[in-house]
């Protein structure tokens, strides 16, 4: 039965509990504790389930020296509405028409997934780690449901004189009875999430959790925005030994019910609407 008091209700918080972006010096993931107050080395190898994979921009405002964030979409053909935390709005379009005013924005693919734990994070790609994860995707995301996925480490790529790493992803075998069982109710917690924020207008979409804890610890923020590849022949080094071994708590599901809503596959985007000037690694 429906009540009064939802019209009160603040919509519901991303469920995702790690935020990780790829780390092209260092060779490895990373995610922002807030604890902390830095970047956190991801342990690798890890494995993942893909529960859902969406379009956003993010980047650093340099005018206003803050963080960019848009909405997430969940096709290239919907609206993109960029921000910046402290300048405020810098663009609204589909993203081939609005690429070249985003002042320092840049195109991430935005991957939903399940950890081993059975817990929710996000895996941010721009990038030359992006086209990675499309090359790795595009003859066999029909698997993607059923079998883990693992960063078994990082390959090195070069262009002209610059050295970068893109992460190496390969298949880890496929889900037995028990974990498709924690995919499918991670999966019911993302859906319940998203069944909320895509019924939002693009420019009501609020920051995701990552973003806020970004801007929060500026400017750790600005360096996480402006990181760049590496340039020299030294290979980068291995995450320490001592670094924190558990990604995430394991997590309650909800057992909240949503509306019916079919899992997506994996979009990749048309050459008109990401051209290779968004998989360099710069």
């Amino acid at each position: 039965m429906s009540s009064r008091r939802d019209e009160f209700k603040s919509g519901s918080s991303n469920p995702a509990k790690r935020f990780l972006e790829w780390d092209s010096n260092n060779a490895g993931f990373k995610f922002y504790d807030k604890e902390k107050g830095a970047n956190v080395p991801v342990k690798i190898p890890f494995k993942f389930v893909v529960l859902k994979t969406l379009h956003t921009v993010k980047g650093w405002h340099g005018k206003s020296e803050s963080g960019i964030y848009s909405n997430e979409v969940t096709d290239m053909n919907q609206v993109l509405n960029v921000k910046s935390f402290k300048g405020g709005y810098i663009a609204s379009g589909l993203y081939r028409d609005i690429k070249d005013k985003l002042q320092g924005g840049v195109y991430f693919k935005s991957i939903y997934v399940m950890l081993a734990d059975g817990s929710i994070a996000n895996i941010s790609l721009k990038g030359a780690a992006c086209a990675a994860w499309g090359e790795f995707t595009k003859k066999v995301s029909n698997r993607l449901p059923d079998e883990w996925v693992a960063v078994s480490g990082a390959t090195d790529q070069k262009n002209g004189s610059v050295k970068y790493t893109v992460p190496a992803f390969e298949f880890k075998g496929s889900l037995k009875e028990t974990e498709g069982q924690m995919a499918d109710a991670a999966y019911d917690v993302l859906k319940a999430y998203f069944n909320d924020y895509l019924s939002r207008k693009p420019e009501d979409a609020a920051p995701s959790a990552d973003e806020l804890l970004e801007e929060e610890a500026a400017p750790a923020s600005k360096a996480a925005h402006l990181d760049t590849p590496v340039s020299t022949s030294a290979k980068p080094a291995a995450p320490s030994p001592s670094a924190p071994a558990p990604l995430v708590q394991p997590m309650v599901v909800s057992s909240t019910t949503a509306p019916e809503w079919t899992q997506p596959t994996v979009i990749i985007p048309t050459q008109d609407q990401i051209d290779e000037s968004d998989l360099l690694p710069f």
